[in-house]
């Protein structure tokens, strides 16, 4: 690749840095709970070696770059969205390969967010010698990282609420007619959305009304499924529905009540192939706060919480939801006996309401999509 003619200078480093980001994206849903990485090594204006974290354990972003770079290394520019490691983990430091490789100057996107290690790649690097710049989009880095940042400083995943809705805000019918909604481009969407995730939850409710798959259909672009998380407190799941059938048992995860999973159900549930975890209770429901701690130590990172709306309601009260992508399709019931997106007691005054920030909107075929973080107010 070669820079444009008359290109400034910070204009370079940010088209190579957005290149980078392009590349690291391709490990979206296979390199969990690393984050994603991409990194160029640029000699004389031209990429002479590229690459990106594949899959999780497997070498490092700036290793497959400087791999492909060979000798020519020495005395390049390396390009990277995270900050390279400096730490012995399932591969060694990355730190040590670029100094090894002889670079001369670094541009960072992201500096890395773990506290453990923070900083610690740039201070090697430039022990060594080597000129470091960071902040190269940084806001883009950081995007791209999101549940990665947030599980690797809170030990929580992220959660992206997602629904697909009318122009009045009904998720379905009064007789829990939802098929479909949105159209294809956006259901297009939603599973390019769930091949990046970790896990996708759903309540048992929507189990029941649907009977859905939750997993990938994107032909042979699919690679993988994200875990399949149900919310049955009382095990009230249909063994003949969808999610435990054979291919798609195993990779469900059924949370209950202490007690339920203890019980005859439970183990049958098991036999199938599938996972029943017990979870304490808060009240009457499961504690989400309490289960995104069990998760997050598990490794999950990211989770798509795709309904139904007794879900989504006690999800937005316990706050555990951090970004919202709503769908909304160009149709109205005209009627107030349709299903509301959350269900459950709302604020009793406007200031009491939650707020998107960052928020922005865009079209996806026949409907549009907006997007932003889910902010509590405090």
């Amino acid at each position: 690749m070669q820079t444009k003619a008359g290109m400034t200078s910070r204009a370079a480093h940010e088209e190579y840095m957005r290149s980078a980001l392009a590349l690291a994206q391709k490990g979206a849903g296979r390199v969990s709970p690393n984050p994603m990485v991409g990194a160029l090594v640029v000699r004389g204006k031209r990429v002479i070696g590229s690459g990106y974290h594949r899959i999780f354990g497997a070498a490092h972003a700036e290793v497959h770059a400087l791999r492909r770079a060979g000798t020519r290394a020495r005395g390049a520019d390396l390009y990277v969205t995270l900050e390279p490691c400096s730490h012995h983990g399932k591969t060694p430091p990355c730190v040590d390969q670029v100094i090894a490789n002889g670079i001369k100057r670094v541009f960072i996107g992201q500096v890395d967010p773990n506290p453990l290690v923070s900083g610690r790649g740039i201070r090697r690097l430039r022990a060594a010698g080597i000129e470091v710049t960071t902040g190269v989009l940084r806001v883009e880095c950081a995007a791209l990282n999101e549940a990665f940042s947030k599980h690797v400083t809170t030990g929580l995943p992220l959660v992206t609420l997602k629904a697909a809705m009318t122009l009045d805000g009904k998720i379905a019918t009064r007789t829990g007619d939802s098929r479909w909604i949105s159209c294809t481009q956006s259901r297009r969407l939603v599973h390019r959305m769930r091949a990046s995730a970790d896990a996708v939850m759903v309540g048992i409710g929507t189990v029941k009304a649907d009977d859905p798959r939750l997993n990938v259909r994107l032909g042979r672009q699919c690679t993988r499924n994200p875990l399949r998380i149900v919310m049955d407190s009382r095990l009230r799941i249909d063994p003949a529905c969808n999610l435990l059938q054979v291919g798609l048992a195993v990779g469900t995860l059924i949370v209950a009540n202490t007690r339920a999973a203890a019980g005859a159900k439970a183990e049958m549930l098991r036999s199938r192939g599938a996972e029943v975890l017990g979870c304490r209770m808060k009240g009457r429901r499961i504690d989400l706060m309490h289960l995104m701690s069990i998760l997050g130590k598990r490794g999950i990172s990211h989770i798509m919480l795709e309904g139904g709306s007794t879900l989504i309601g006690a999800a937005l009260r316990s706050r555990i939801v951090d970004r919202a992508m709503l769908f909304y399709a160009p149709k109205i019931f005209a009627g107030s006996d349709g299903l509301g997106m959350a269900a459950g007691r709302g604020p009793s005054e406007i200031a009491g309401c939650l707020q998107l920030t960052g928020m922005t909107v865009r079209p996806v075929g026949s409907d549009f999509l907006v997007e932003g973080l889910v902010h509590y107010g405090d």
